[in-house]
């Protein structure tokens, strides 16, 4: 989702948006848990990607009508056209519930006033001197603010530092003249989603859930329970808030710890993906973490600085975290490194080479290349003066993102073209890939990501990065 842009025109004044605001849905406790029980409360969701929709799925599901509100016209267009931009939600589902009636995307904030609940789910990237960047869910506040109806309830799901809602959100909203807990309802509630997962969905994974008070942690608890299996209220938003970074610091901290093991065990000549299998046979004090060539996703890479921000605050350094982050920012020139010395021994440099690099999404059997280390091992290769291609079955084009817009296309494999490359590096381990196959075919493959561990033949072409 672009960034909102604020409207230049005069705000309009408490008195001129009063005859408005008394109409539309006015909700006290009482009403909203019939309307949720009765399933008349329609959920707007703003923010119609990997968040919004699986959410927008949910509660359909459970029986709600929603609106997704999303600032860009094409994927308004293809939602109401019964079209999925998102791999793992199909296309089936957004027709179905667009022909019942029962979802209707926009691009018109006016809709936003039929809504009774309107949750946020748009990004919460980092500046570039990784300081939080909340443009996105300050202009998603203004535009609220603007449309704002009496009873309404506001979840904020974008994952952030603890504060944000009351800090940040709260002001901004009750710039309307309304007033948060009394007027409408405010909470946190921090999105979990992990696409490509299938043991996990948005339906089964518990739903934290904070209030700015009681009475709007109850009727968020109450919505959200009625469309999760598990929900688990806690006693505010800045509790719930802290429950997610700490979630990302938690992974964040521990791939750190094993990719700096990595580079240590690989000079004693150790591998470091036999010692975890050793170490993970422990059947208690142990979870198994895995190297790899960076962090991706919207979260890991991310969400653990909003933390290191607000530390600051309070006169703190929050050494652990920063640390973390610096072992996975380095991975990318890790492996790049790897890439040289294996190209050295064949007598090429990285300059000139053919490089194919498989796998664009930040993750296995994903379309998401949000902060894919990928894009930065890209990147590095060009820079160096290397040729470089890639292929992922998921990802057909590079989509144009906020800090990259790499302009490239995935080429299709098959012998001849594996053959043409000076080396092949895996950065993605699709389950699709058929690594003996590619081995066989390749010059030189660097292993980012112990794909090629079962392959027998052609052991003297891997390099394990």
């Amino acid at each position: 989702m672009r960034k909102p842009k604020r409207s230049s025109k005069p705000a309009v004044t408490s008195e001129e948006r009063q005859p408005r605001r008394t109409s539309g849905p006015l909700l006290v406790e009482a009403e909203w848990l019939k309307a949720i029980e009765a399933r008349t409360a329609r959920v707007g969701i703003i923010g119609m990607g990997y968040v919004g929709l699986p959410l927008m799925r949910t509660f359909c599901r459970a029986g709600f009508n929603c609106t997704g509100f999303d600032i860009d016209p094409a994927k308004v267009e293809k939602l109401n056209a019964g079209k999925s931009y998102i791999k793992h939600i199909p296309s089936a589902l957004i027709r179905q519930v667009v022909s019942e009636g029962r979802f209707r995307a926009s691009t018109d904030p006016k809709s936003l006033e039929q809504c009774h609940a309107i949750l946020i789910c748009v990004p919460t990237p980092l500046t570039k001197t990784r300081d939080p960047d909340m443009t996105y869910v300050e202009n998603t506040a203004h535009l609220i603010a603007d449309h704002l109806r009496r009873g309404q309830l506001i979840v904020l799901e974008s994952t952030t530092y603890p504060g944000t809602t009351r800090e940040l959100v709260k002001p901004i909203l009750e710039a309307s003249g309304l007033r948060a807990g009394h007027d409408f309802f405010l909470g946190f509630s921090p999105e979990r989603e992990d696409p490509g997962r299938t043991d996990f969905t948005t339906e089964t994974i518990p739903k934290l859930v904070g209030g700015l008070e009681s009475k709007s942690r109850r009727i968020a608890t109450a919505l959200y329970a009625a469309a999760v299996r598990k929900v688990v209220p806690v006693s505010s938003c800045e509790v719930a808030e802290a429950a997610k970074i700490l979630e990302n610091v938690y992974r964040c901290v521990n791939i750190a710890l094993i990719n700096e093991l990595k580079l240590l065990f690989d000079r004693m000549g150790i591998d470091v993906w036999e010692v975890v299998r050793a170490a993970s046979t422990k059947p208690f004090g142990f979870q198994a973490f895995y190297p790899g060539p960076g962090l991706g996703g919207h979260c890991i890479p991310i969400d653990p600085f909003y933390l290191t921000w607000k530390a600051r605050q309070y006169d703190m350094s929050t050494r652990f975290i920063e640390l973390a982050g610096e072992i996975n920012t380095s991975m990318p020139e890790y492996v790049i490194h790897r890439v040289g010395e294996a190209l050295n021994l064949r007598r090429k440099s990285v300059n000139g080479s053919r490089v194919l690099v498989l796998g664009l999404a930040y993750k296995k059997d994903v379309d998401d290349i949000r902060e894919s280390p990928s894009i930065a091992l890209i990147e590095l290769l060009k820079e160096r003066g290397a040729k470089v291609d890639y292929n992922d079955p998921h990802v057909p084009h590079t989509p144009k993102q906020r800090e990259h817009n790499l302009g490239m296309a995935s080429k299709k494999l098959s012998a001849a073209v594996l053959k043409s490359y000076d080396c092949v590096l895996i950065a993605t381990d699709h389950s699709s890939y058929d690594y003996a196959w590619i081995v066989r075919h390749a010059r030189l493959v660097v292993d980012t990501r112990n794909a090629t561990a079962n392959v027998k033949n052609g052991r003297a072409k891997i390099v394990k990065a």
